[in-house]
């Protein structure tokens, strides 16, 4: 078959595709499989039961981890103090344009039908709504710690955070987020490092082995590092249209905080410490980096460990006699394909009987990007077979639907290899696709060329860099965003300095001796 007769023949469920309109298609997406919506605030959104199972999949999945290394769950309040932000001059700065802030408790009516703040019920101290919990937690472990015997302190919490975003977009930036935040203190700055790497290392291996997302893991330059922090480190995921993601991050906050809010011990030797402290987080953005490197022109698709179900069965019921024999069958189906294990868990198989056609529901789940659909008529009863549709290879070579019939037997015994199958390839997609768009430059005017006007979804480049800092910093910045890039990390286990090592030469910008080398690119 001819490629035109080919295309011609392929019809997919988004009316957008990515090649038409990236943007436009990442809103159907959201729309399309009902991740979410407007809520009528700007920057806020509700996120719907399909989106909101992906979130508790994920949460479940990374408290799993969390706790494995000695965390504890905790909750703090949802309004800060703002003399707690005075406190710390360089992380208030920081956050200072993105607060939402708390004047008044009550509200009077206007005389006119309207509502306004009751000047009488003033506050004596505006309370900001959490942006991040640095501040108010560290004023905890200020009462907390008092030894080098309660030490080190590692907690967590899964909470709602608010940053008055300018310009914003579903999952990726919005107002109201959800996340996770953990903080530790230490005795020391190695234990704190050592803690900072720590959790970076857990969200590289949630990333791929949960997300099927695969990542850079690096430090940021001194202009990106979280404001008040000594370092920054992030996971780095590709989105489809080549642009950057920063999908999390872990901060060593040397003693600064702690110097702040007070946090010292009395260690071994009876002097008194300031403790070392951490702090990192992933969110809600997690889903928008699953979205943009998962999905595809037909929608979303999930990999099986987060996926709310793994396997759809669709009954193909015709409203006559023979429907119940059809629900019966799938609903037999059901329970052997939950009494299943894939991926460590039980299979999470879903009998779908609402009152739609088959081939609505069926491209329904599709959109949703559900692993496996699985469609039953009467012909397959009779015949003991099942229709087995895989999310991850939708089409046959001559752009028809693959839907395969296979004796239900062989499903049962197959399905746990199809759905390890499936989050595999997702994973070694992404990885291919990541490696394969990381081009080595060597020097600016090769920056300047891969990502000129016109050129489409450059990917990063890998760059000497000298680490420079103030001014020269600047300077760097100043260049960049004229192409409208940044720089993403410094790779962790670099070879640094010396004859013959990757980053032997000159840094890019500056012209000095490199350090390391660095990604640069477009992002979200």
């Amino acid at each position: 078959m001819s490629k035109a007769r080919y295309l011609r023949r392929m019809k997919h469920a988004l009316s957008v595709t990515r090649d038409q309109d990236f943007a436009a298609w990442y809103q159907s997406v959201i729309a399309e499989a009902d991740l979410a919506e407007e809520s009528g605030v700007r920057g806020c959104m509700v996120i719907r039961p399909w989106g909101y199972g992906i979130w508790e999949r994920i949460q479940r999945l990374l408290d799993d981890r969390i706790k494995a290394t000695g965390h504890e769950n905790c909750y703090f309040p949802l309004f800060i103090p703002l003399s707690y932000f005075e406190k710390e001059a360089e992380h208030v700065d920081g956050f200072a344009k993105e607060m939402a802030v708390v004047t008044h408790h009550r509200l009077v009516g206007d005389g006119k039908g309207g509502l306004v703040p009751d000047p009488a019920a003033k506050l004596e101290e505006p309370l900001v709504v959490r942006p991040t919990s640095e501040t108010v937690i560290g004023a905890a472990f200020a009462r907390w710690v008092q030894s080098w015997r309660d030490l080190p302190v590692l907690i967590n919490q899964w909470a709602n955070v608010v940053r008055w975003e300018m310009r914003t977009r579903m999952f990726l930036r919005t107002s109201e987020f959800l996340w996770q935040e953990g903080h530790t203190a230490h005795a020391t700055a190695e234990e704190a490092r050592e803690e900072t790497l720590r959790m970076l290392e857990v969200y590289r291996e949630f990333s791929e082995s949960c997300l099927a997302v695969h990542v850079v893991t690096g430090e940021k330059p001194e202009n990106e590092r979280f404001p008040g922090a000594v370092a920054t480190y992030s996971i780095e995921a590709m989105m489809q249209d080549g642009k950057a993601l920063q999908a999390g991050t872990s901060h060593f906050l040397g003693t600064n905080f702690a110097s702040a809010q007070n946090i010292r011990f009395q260690n071994a030797g009876g002097e008194f410490e300031l403790a070392n402290t951490t702090s990192w987080g992933v969110s809600t953005r997690m889903i928008g980096g699953v979205i943009m490197v998962h999905g595809d022109d037909d929608g979303l698709a999930v990999p099986p460990a987060i996926a709310p179900w793994q396997v759809v069965i669709v009954p193909m019921l015709r409203d006559g006699p023979e429907d119940q024999a059809i629900i019966d069958y799938c609903r037999d189906l059901r329970g052997q394909l939950g009494a299943l294990s894939a991926l460590g868990e039980p299979v999470r198989a879903l009998l779908d009987l609402k009152a739609a056609k088959a081939a609505t529901k069926r491209w329904g789940w599709v959109k949703k990007g559900a692993p496996v659909v699985i469609e039953v008529g009467g012909r397959d009863v009779a015949g003991g077979n099942v229709s087995v549709i895989r999310r991850d290879r939708l089409y046959r070579e001559d752009g028809k639907l693959d839907s395969r019939v296979m004796p239900r037997g062989e499903l049962v015994d197959t399905l746990q290899q199809v759905l390890e199958d499936v989050q595999a390839g997702l994973l070694a997609r992404s990885t291919e696709a990541l490696r394969a768009r990381i081009v080595p430059v060597e020097d600016w005017a090769g920056v300047e060329a891969h990502f000129a006007e016109g050129v489409k979804n450059p990917g990063w480049v890998d760059v000497r860099w000298s680490k420079p800092t103030g001014a020269a910093l600047d300077r760097v910045v100043e260049r960049l965003k004229a192409l409208k890039l940044t720089i993403r990390n410094a790779p962790l286990g670099q070879t640094h300095r010396g004859e013959g090592s990757a980053d032997a030469g000159n840094c890019v910008f500056t012209g000095e001796p490199a350090v390391e080398r660095v990604l640069i690119g477009r992002a979200y």
